[in-house]
């Protein structure tokens, strides 16, 4: 039987897939995310979100929104079952910064992100003097775990869990000549970019979903 470790704890339903397709699991947190008091305006024209931690973090405050705009569709989902008003979602950060600057560039933004937190969106909106402010709600801390097996695929979730797995397991780079290599299977093209610093044995998700990454291992292993 195939095995899989997902770096990510998963819901009945995603592990019954995996189930159902034959595959053996064990899955764990590679990070542990701590939300962290913020202050911020009551009320607030435009918010940029990247990621659902940030959403939660807010949400659970007295703060509304006139315009959302994020990455990720369980993202967007998240902010829609919270009754925001979602304007713009990209699969990717990079793709959301130019859609922000060619169209809402005389707008201020409230971005609301994490300690660790990719530097495409904020980059791009000072290059342009897009006007925006910084706050972090959560701070993402690595959970590394040492496993004494193989595994035939390894999902990754962020680059910050990629770097907590092989915090205390080998990589492919380091590994004995004709030993068995994992594939990393990634959610996005900035996971499998971090995962290729320790493997160039790299399959990344259609799209930035846990289900995509799940039916990409499936493919791939059976």
């Amino acid at each position: 039987m195939k095995s899989i470790l997902s770096t990510k704890k998963l819901s009945p339903s995603q592990r019954e897939l995996l189930i159902n397709a034959g595959v053996s699991l064990v899955d764990y947190n590679a990070i542990k995310i701590e939300f962290v008091p913020f202050e911020t305006h009551s009320n607030i024209e435009n918010a940029i979100f990247t990621s659902q931690n940030s959403v939660e973090t807010v949400m659970s405050g007295k703060v509304k929104i006139a315009q959302c705009f994020c990455v990720g569709e369980k993202t967007k989902a998240f902010l829609e079952k919270n009754g925001q008003k979602v304007v713009k979602m990209t699969e990717y950060a990079s793709e959301l910064a130019p859609y922000l600057v060619e169209n809402h560039k005389n707008d201020h933004f409230n971005f609301f992100c994490g300690n660790i937190r990719s530097d495409v969106i904020p980059s791009k909106l000072k290059e342009n003097n897009v006007s925006f402010e910084e706050i972090e709600v959560y701070k993402t801390m690595l959970n590394p775990k040492k496993f004494e097996r193989q595994f035939d695929a390894i999902l990754f979730f962020s680059p910050s869990g990629v770097r907590s797995y092989f915090e205390k397991n080998k990589s492919s780079r380091v590994q004995n000549p004709g030993r068995f290599e994992s594939t990393a299977i990634c959610i996005g093209t900035t996971t499998a970019q971090e995962a290729r610093n320790y493997t160039e044995n790299v399959a990344v998700s259609n799209s930035t979903t846990v289900e995509s990454v799940i039916a990409k291992a499936v493919k791939i292993l059976t």
